[in-house]
């Protein structure tokens, strides 16, 4: 008999029934294609992990015998140990170690050097990897929690796919108490009320939840294709590999289901504790508690908008996902277009505008002193180019306060515009030195550009501070840090103060060579030539491990050209030096990428709560024909045309996709404000960039689509026969 009544309402009942099927199915999908995503980046990032630092949890290392390797293997729990060939050498051996349970390396570790002698700040974590796998060190107070937080939107967001799911259901089911109300009343128990809404549960979404899993599996391996797409030619990235495991697959049918039977059981509980006469005296229809007026809807719609109001308010709980959904959806594609705006125009401004003239190929050599390069001809000769080749190196500058300028006195002196940057003893000032050594021909050209004629033994000194006083870190102005009479500067090893050298400054300059380089705001910089450099290095020391090749090209500065270049350059530098290339066309376009993939990402994430929020919607408005019926019924009693209907269902549509809007868009403007101001960027920058299409479009979406639903709704309630509505009630 209750699977006859089930069967017999689904098909007379198909609006609430597709609902709930479109429901079902829109939640599984997104929930499967949420926690595939969510797999396959964990799995990317683990296999990034990997590849760039290899796979070990623990490492430790100790000058031990190769034999006592074997003894680590027998530890419990130690699944792997293997000697690291690149980082032992003949004193110390380095052992790369992997756990069966890896929670427990944090427990293990210690206990090893222990038993094989050698103290504990000799072992070290593999902590990027670890906390990838949700595993921290017990005694950090601040672990990484970046995997957390994803976690945690995906939790967030799979709540919001199951509220779907939920109120689907109860829309459907909360205006059927009535009739089970006279069920009751006839002698049908709770138990078998609750069967049968079990059964039409299980009779609507078993397919629709399982079509839905298969489909966002699907969607996941064609977005993970659809990344490797877009990211194709991004130097150091490796390809995404699709990967599914069953448990995903499993807590997604799991979750579904789980959601279908607790979402038809809540009004099977709901009706238990209602007596028959109760349940028969409720129509299912929206009840509002306490009615209050909705003065500007009132004010600027009429009667229609006041009674919009009041539907709104009665069924706020029902579109409490539908509003949170569609407002975090908008809110974060507006923030999120804005801060990459911002970041764009930030990053232009620092790095791309600012060195577009300065570097065109950079070459960083690994641990190679400027003066063991035995190339330095060879890049100098090459076609059509201007190179030049540095080290740099740190130094302490001792001056007194007599040399500094007018200008730095007239701002309050060293001390009023450095602050804790310097140090003064005895009217002595102690600065910071930078040293840019340079090679000979290199710094031969440069002293020639700025007019120095004898450029042997000695320094030149970018003779510049910052006015932070008069200017801010965007648009800087610069005054001259030293006098213009002074003849040489002492440099001073930074570890031994009594180590000093006295060397000739052949120019105070604010014209510093065209390199790829930030120098300090409130340091005295030092250009030096090598030659002069072999004379001081050993008193000052402190130089850097790398030397760095600045080429620019004279010729036409195209990908290809400077793709030739870079070619050129790393056959010059054979294999007997460790180096890594850069190309400045190459990285705008691998920085395009990055953002792009970000833009995706996020804006993925952006649209699937926008469609979360849209589907609640079309899942109350495709629902609420039987819940509204009576009410429109009354309405056209007292008078009410179809046209007032219309314009009633308008103004509903129209205050649930515009809330979100009125919401983000002050929000999203005193953002946009705090960043202009933090950044001291010029406001007309960001207005002239501003993303105002894309807002835009997304807001015309959100409208035409809650439109859309609203339209499908109001047209079935316009073909009911509403006098009929008052007079009976479908069984």
């Amino acid at each position: 008999m209750w699977k006859d009544y089930s069967i017999g309402f689904i098909k007379k009942n198909r609006a609430s029934s597709v609902s709930v099927l479109t429901s079902a199915f829109i939640s599984a999908l997104f929930l499967s294609l949420l926690c595939g995503l969510f797999y396959n980046f964990w799995n990317y990032e683990i296999e990034s992990v990997v590849l760039e630092e290899g796979n070990w949890q623990g490492r430790i290392s100790g000058a031990f015998e190769e034999d006592e390797v074997s003894e680590i293997e027998n530890f419990a729990n130690v699944k792997t140990a293997v000697i690291n060939e690149d980082l032992s050498d003949g004193q110390t051996l380095i052992v790369d170690i992997c756990f069966d349970d890896m929670r427990a390396v944090y427990q293990d570790m210690p206990l090893i050097a222990r038993q094989l002698g050698v103290p504990e700040s000799s072992v070290s974590y593999h902590e990027t990897l670890l906390s990838s796998y949700f595993i921290n060190d017990p005694q950090d107070s601040h672990p990484p929690l970046l995997m957390a937080f994803y976690l945690f939107v995906l939790l967030l967001v799979s709540v919001s796919l199951i509220l779907i799911i939920h109120n689907s259901f109860s829309v459907s089911m909360n205006a059927r108490v009535h009739q089970f109300g006279i069920f009751s009343s006839i002698g049908a128990t709770p138990g078998q009320i609750r069967t049968c809404l079990l059964q039409e549960a299980a009779m609507l979404c078993v397919i629709p939840v399982l079509i839905g899993s298969f489909v966002g599996i699907a969607l996941t391996f064609g977005a993970i294709q659809a990344v490797n797409i877009l990211a194709d030619g991004i130097i150091g990235r490796h390809e995404a590999a699709f990967a599914y495991h069953p448990l995903v697959f499993a807590v997604t049918i799991l979750t579904s289901f789980l959601t279908v039977l607790i979402s038809a059981w809540l009004p099977a509980r709901k009706l238990s504790k209602m007596t028959p006469l109760e349940a028969i005296k409720n129509t299912g229809e929206l009840q509002l508690k306490r009615r209050k007026k909705s003065r500007i809807l009132a004010h600027l719609f009429g009667t229609e908008g006041e009674l919009a109001g009041n539907a709104l308010k009665a069924q706020r709980k029902s579109l409490r996902t539908a509003t949170l959904s569609l407002t975090l959806s908008f809110l974060g594609f507006a923030l999120m277009l804005s801060f990459f705006t911002l970041s764009g125009i930030s990053t232009n401004h620092t790095y791309f505008e600012r060195y577009q003239d300065a570097w065109d190929v950079m070459a960083t050599l690994k641990d190679t002193e400027i003066g063991d390069f035995s190339h330095t001809d060879e890049i100098h000769a090459l076609a059509d180019t201007d190179s030049v080749i540095y080290q740099k190196a740190n130094a302490v500058c001792s001056i007194g306060a007599d040399a500094l300028s007018e200008e730095v006195k007239s701002l309050g002196g060293l001390d009023g515009i450095a602050g804790s940057e310097v140090s003064m003893a005895d009217g002595i000032y102690a600065i910071q030195a930078p040293i840019v050594i340079m090679d000979d021909s290199s710094f031969a050209a440069y002293c020639e550009q700025i007019g120095v004629s004898s450029p042997e033994n000695g320094s030149v000194a970018l003779n510049r501070i910052w006015d932070n006083r008069n200017s801010n870190f965007r648009y800087k102005e610069y005054v001259p840090f030293l006098s213009g009479n002074q003849d040489a500067v002492t440099l001073r090893n930074l570890e031994d103060a009594a180590a000093a050298v006295a060397i000739p400054v052949l120019s105070l300059t604010q014209e510093p060579p065209v390199l790829r380089e930030e120098y300090d705001n409130y340091a005295l910089v030092q250009f030096v030539s090598l030659s002069t450099w072999k004379q001081i290095q050993g008193t000052i020391g402190n130089a850097q491990p790398d030397t760095y090749i600045r080429i620019l090209s004279e010729k036409d500065r195209t990908l290809t050209e400077l793709s030739a270049i870079e070619n050129e350059l790393t056959n010059v530098l054979g294999h007997d030096i460790s180096f890594e290339v850069e190309n400045r066309i190459q990285e705008k376009i691998d920085n395009n990428a990055m953002l792009n993939g970000y833009k995706l990402i996020i804006g993925a994430l952006c649209v699937l709560l926008a469609l979360i929020g849209i589907a609640n919607v079309f899942s109350n408005t495709l629902g609420f024909v039987r819940q509204r019926k009576r009410e429109f019924a009354r309405y056209m009693s007292i008078g009410m045309t179809p046209e007032g209907m219309r314009k009633m269902f308008c103004v509903e549509a129209l205050v649930i996709a515009g809330r979100p809007v009125l919401i983000t868009l002050p929000v999203t403007a005193v953002f946009v404000w705090l960043m202009i101001r933090a950044s001291y960027l010029n406001p007309m920058e960001f207005w002239s960039a501003a993303p105002i299409v894309p807002v835009a479009l997304f807001i015309a979406v959100l409208f035409g689509f809650v439109g859309l639903a609203y339209y499908l709704g109001g047209r079935q309630i316009l073909k009911c026969d509403l006098v009929e509505v008052l007079q009976s009630d479908y069984m």
